[in-house]
């Protein structure tokens, strides 16, 4: 039996219907990342599980417990904000400690439990600070270490990262995957940047509009999209999908070809390519972006690890194997 189950979950927020049906099993150690577009419900959904918002239809069950109309306080979870939401008078040990104390918890249990977590968190020269002389990743790693303390069955994250500068991004990022490994915690986390989703999960929750798309391992979502949101949301720069009949009469009749950016070759003397103009060339280093156009004026994007000598409007030609397609029906299902 899975270790935490969302059966057929509803939410309304007046006429809007913001979660629509949802049904997911999260086994008890697993690192489940929620993503998708703004708007698309993902940190509803986490509210709903954390008892943030009330759920206005079907069952959350923990542990074999239902806690569906439970109280936050009653769930046995744990949330980390993307606000980091500190109290600014107190140090870093009341801080980590404060749920604790609330709970009457031995002061000699605390000290054991929040010094044992600060020291995970590298954290333990600053606990007697306050909130306001620590760095932004400080200050995440203090809100992350108030959870961690409290010993919960579940670890929630909304968007937690979203306020650090993109190198700390980077660094708290390994930090929280390493940090999840130690600990061996059941973690939901919340995100709309799929390279955390790709990097972080064990299986990524493609939400859109309210429902899921796809749940899945990253490679698997990557290499095998289950349609033509998901093939085009996971993946940076995201799929190239044209219609079947911009890349010749053997494709006509399928509604979408997919094709990712690394797959597409610039092959300018072979016979049987698609000939195209160069649109743009973003040279980033380790990698080459290339901007075509084919005749028809379809676009498609070329990644390529070698750097290249094309600047725009230069032609060359496009080559890709038939392996590598993925089909998508006039519906984008894929076929």
């Amino acid at each position: 039996m899975a270790f935490l189950t969302l059966r057929n979950i509803e939410q309304y927020f007046g006429d809007h219907h913001a979660i629509k049906g949802i049904d997911l099993e999260i086994e008890q150690g697993e690192f489940i990342v929620f993503v998708g577009p703004s708007g698309c419900g993902k940190s509803t959904l986490l509210r709903l599980i954390a008892g943030l918002e009330p759920v206005d239809g079907g069952s959350i069950e923990l542990d074999g417990r239902d806690i569906t109309a439970l109280p936050s306080s009653r769930r046995d979870l744990a949330m980390v904000f993307q606000s980091y939401a500190l109290y600014p008078h107190m140090t870093v040990f009341e801080n980590m400690s404060f749920a604790l104390k609330l709970a009457g918890v031995d002061p000699a249990i605390i000290r054991t439990k929040v010094e044992k977590a600060a020291a995970i968190l590298d954290l333990g020269p600053y606990l007697d600070r306050t909130p306001k002389a620590l760095s932004g990743g400080q200050r995440q790693r203090v809100a992350i270490g108030r959870a961690i303390v409290r010993a919960p069955k579940v670890f929630l994250f909304d968007e937690p990262l979203s306020n650090l500068d993109a190198a700390l991004r980077v660094q708290t990022r390994l930090e929280l995957a390493r940090l999840q490994r130690e600990l061996g915690a059941t973690t939901i986390y919340v995100t709309h940047d799929q390279v955390e989703a790709m990097t972080l999960a064990d299986r990524v929750v493609v939400l859109h509009d309210g429902r899921i798309e796809q749940v899945g391992s990253p490679l698997e979502l990557y290499d095998h999209p289950a349609n033509r949101f998901v093939a085009q949301f996971i993946g940076t720069p995201k799929m190239n999908v044209v219609p079947g009949a911009s890349l010749g009469s053997a494709l006509a009749g399928v509604g979408f070809i997919g094709i990712r950016p690394e797959k597409v070759r610039l092959d300018s003397g072979a016979p049987n390519g698609h000939a195209a103009t160069v649109d743009m060339v973003e040279s980033l280093g380790a990698e080459t972006l290339v901007y075509c156009r084919l005749a028809n004026d379809t676009p498609l994007v070329v990644r390529c690890t070698e750097r290249v000598h094309l600047k725009p409007g230069d032609n060359t030609t496009l080559t890709f194997d038939a392996i590598d397609l993925h089909r998508f029906d006039e519906e984008g299902v894929t076929a």
